[in-house]
Parts: structure tokens; C-alpha cells; sequence
């Protein structure tokens, strides 16, 4: 097959091309000089100086002042990524985790609230968005770009609630929709399982790995596939929902078994010191979720199954029984690893797929500078912040 080339005559796609390869060099590294830049991006200097004219024009970098040097010192250069901040919320069955980065991905803020946000429909919603604003307010150089919710359910490309058994009055609801009007910018909403395997992909157990299955399990259970590096979301946002077949019994008898009248917690300590009742019930809890999981891993054979959720503090206790009966239910069993990122991975993984939205919004580079979006220029609506910079409720 003819591969179609990038010719002189599309000007804007090269510019484009250009102002991409600049940012993906500087961004997230120490400053750096002219001749830098052009190399790590395969490009001349007179373009590059073109590009970060623009970018200095724009706010998005900025001209890093010289050390102490002889001669005269060559210019360096460095992404300016508190230009801008991204919010990731992991919307819980008793709790909310905010957590706020800035443009590099590098987080600035983390919070839990409990108080509150455990009523129900639009009361939750609005709690939800009151408990964000005092975290955002409590920042006060954040400028929000993005924001991205994570959900107990399916959720559609659009960010609407397709299905949410712990949040059912959210069932319909455009939430993605509703949130962009918080901070006045871009609001992505998916299901948590599927942003807690971004989150391990990014960061965390998976890094080195592009084909595997996560697993979430604590309050609720869920799943999620990454196959060649991409997250599978299937038609409808339903990819993964495995759980929903009843005969699994992954719906919340199966923690009731393995607690035994016991706290799980204790269950697993019983276990680690060798107690063979709990033992038991800890390999009876490992085998129902290996049922299910080898389903998934004999129809796309993944390197690798990774085990997050609240029960992934148990560790090897509960991963090693998994591992074994994948081990005799699968042809080519994966590997089983424990989350890197415990708690923390479905707001991780909301502000990694904030950032993407965020770039797709603000580095989609326009055709003339005074089109750009200036992050000088405050986009949020006047009414949001007061004189004093609070976030209004």
C-alpha cells in the first residue's frame, strides 16, 4: 500500500506537526536550550524558535533567566505547567477523592470528604460540586482546564450514567454535561474500573504492558481490558462489565462468604498467620473471582491481570490463591500483579484522561495566534471567582 506523505503544500498540518513535536520535547522536563530543543524534536532551530515564540506569546512557555556562566549563555526554555491545573473525582459509595494536577500531571492537591456527599440524585450531585469548589477554592493559583469523574457504572462516551446500581437515581444523567459547568471548562465522566486501568497503565503496575485486564474490587466490583495500549470501552461504555453476570457471584455475597461474621480486614489477617478457616475463605473469594477473570483472559489472552480495589491491600494473601486457580483454569495464564496505586488509582487515571482532554482543548494549535486560547486570559465565567479569588457556591 502507498503511503500518503506530508507535502509542502499543507502548511497548516506542518505547523500543526511542529508546534506537537516542541511541546512533547519540553513538556514535563528541566529547561532547556535552543539547539536541545531542534534536536530531541528533529527539527531546525529557526523553526523551532518560530514555535516558541508562539508558545511564548500564548503563556504556555516561558524563557528560562541564564546562570552564572562565561560568555554569553544560550536561551533555555521550559513549559510553564502551572498554566493551568486538571481535576480528577472518584465518586465512591460512601466518599469522594479529589485530586488536582497540574499541566505536567504532577499532583497539587488531595482530598476526601465524607461528609455530605452520601445523599442521593441531584442532592449528591450538588453536594458533590459544593465539596469540589471549596477544594478548588482552597488552591488559590489553580486554574482549572479539565476535570474528569470517575462513577460505580456504566457510563457512555458522551459521560452520561448509563447503569448504576450504587447510584441508581443517576441512571440518565448527563454528568459529564453537568460538570463542565462547574469550573466553566471541559468535564469527562467513566466508569471507575476502566479510569483505574489508565491510572496503572500511567503509573502503576502496567506500565510496562499494553495488553491486560484490571480488576477493581472493594464496595463493588469491576473490570476493565487494555488491549495494544488502549482502554476498551466497548459499544455502549459496557465493556468489562463481567460482574453483571449473576451466576459469577461477584454482586456482594461473595465478600459476605468471605467475611464469615468477620470484618474482611481480619479475614486477611487471620489469613496471613496461617488460620485455615481463613485460609479458606480467602481461596473460596480468590476462586469466584478467578471464574470470571478467566473468562475474559481466554477470549484475548492478556500478558497480565491486574488486581486493584479497596481488597488489594490484602496483597499476596488474596493475589497468590488468584494466581493459582488462573493458573489451572487458563491455557496461557497472565501474570497477576497487586495495584501500585491502591486507593488513589481511579482519581489518578480521572486526571489522566482530564490532561488528554485538556491537551485535545488547549494544543489543538489554531491556524492564526489570535485564535489561540491564552491562558492568561481567564476562560472561566466572571461570576465563578470573586474579587478575592474564592470559587462562589
Amino acid at each position: 500500500m502507498k503511503r500518503s506523505a506530508i507535502n509542502g503544500g499543507d502548511p497548516a498540518l506542518l505547523r500543526r506537526l511542529n508546534n506537537d513535536a516542541v511541546l512533547r520535547t519540553i513538556r514535563g522536563r528541566d529547561p532547556m536550550t535552543l539547539s536541545g530543543i531542534a534536536t530531541a524534536a528533529s527539527l531546525s532551530r529557526q523553526t523551532v524558535d518560530l514555535v516558541l515564540e508562539e508558545f511564548q506569546q500564548q503563556g504556555w512557555v516561558e524563557e528560562v533567566a541564564p546562570g552564572r556562566t562565561k560568555g554569553r549563555p544560550a536561551r533555555r526554555y521550559r513549559f510553564r505547567a502551572e498554566a493551568g491545573h486538571v481535576l480528577g473525582i472518584d465518586v465512591g459509595s460512601t466518599s469522594v477523592l479529589f485530586m488536582l494536577a497540574d499541566l505536567n500531571g504532577e499532583p497539587v492537591g488531595r482530598r476526601v470528604v465524607t461528609e455530605g456527599v452520601g445523599g442521593a440524585g441531584e442532592d449528591r450531585l450538588e453536594a458533590i460540586r459544593r465539596a469540589a469548589v471549596r477544594f478548588v477554592g482552597d488552591h488559590p493559583d489553580a486554574r482549572p482546564r479539565a476535570l474528569c469523574l470517575g462513577v460505580p457504572g456504566i457510563v457512555d462516551a458522551r459521560g452520561a450514567v448509563r447503569h448504576c446500581d450504587l447510584l441508581p437515581e443517576w441512571n440518565g444523567l448527563a454528568l459529564a454535561v453537568r460538570a463542565s459547568d462547574w469550573f466553566g471548562c471541559p468535564a469527562v465522566a467513566d466508569n471507575d474500573a476502566n479510569l483505574a486501568a489508565v491510572a496503572e497503565h500511567w503509573q502503576g503496575a502496567a506500565q510496562d504492558c499494553d495488553d491486560f485486564i484490571h480488576l477493581l474490587i472493594g464496595q463493588r466490583t469491576g473490570a476493565a481490558v487494555v488491549l495494544d495500549g488502549r482502554l476498551r470501552r466497548g459499544r455502549a461504555g459496557a465493556a468489562g462489565e463481567i460482574a453483571g453476570l449473576a451466576v459469577l457471584g461477584w454482586g456482594g455475597t461473595d465478600r459476605d462468604a468471605l467475611r464469615g461474621g468477620a470484618d474482611v480486614a481480619q479475614v486477611f489477617a487471620d489469613a496471613a498467620n496461617g488460620d485455615e478457616a481463613a485460609l479458606q475463605r480467602v481461596d473460596r473469594f480468590a476462586r469466584t473471582y478467578a471464574l470470571g477473570s478467566a473468562a475474559m483472559v481466554l477470549t484475548v489472552n492478556p500478558d497480565l491481570v491486574v488486581v486493584g480495589g479497596g481488597l488489594s491491600r490484602a496483597g499476596d494473601i488474596l493475589v497468590d490463591p488468584l494466581r493459582r486457580h488462573l493458573e489451572e483454569l487458563c491455557i496461557d495464564p497472565p501474570h497477576v500483579r497487586v495495584s501500585l496505586l491502591g486507593v488513589e488509582a481511579v482519581a489518578l487515571g480521572a486526571l489522566r484522561v482530564a490532561l488528554d482532554r485538556c491537551d485535545r482543548e488547549l494544543f489543538e494549535f489554531p491556524d492564526s495566534p489570535q485564535d489561540a486560547v491564552r491562558p492568561e486570559a481567564d476562560r472561566l465565567p466572571s461570576a465563578r471567582r470573586d474579587t478575592d479569588g474564592v470559587w462562589a457556591l
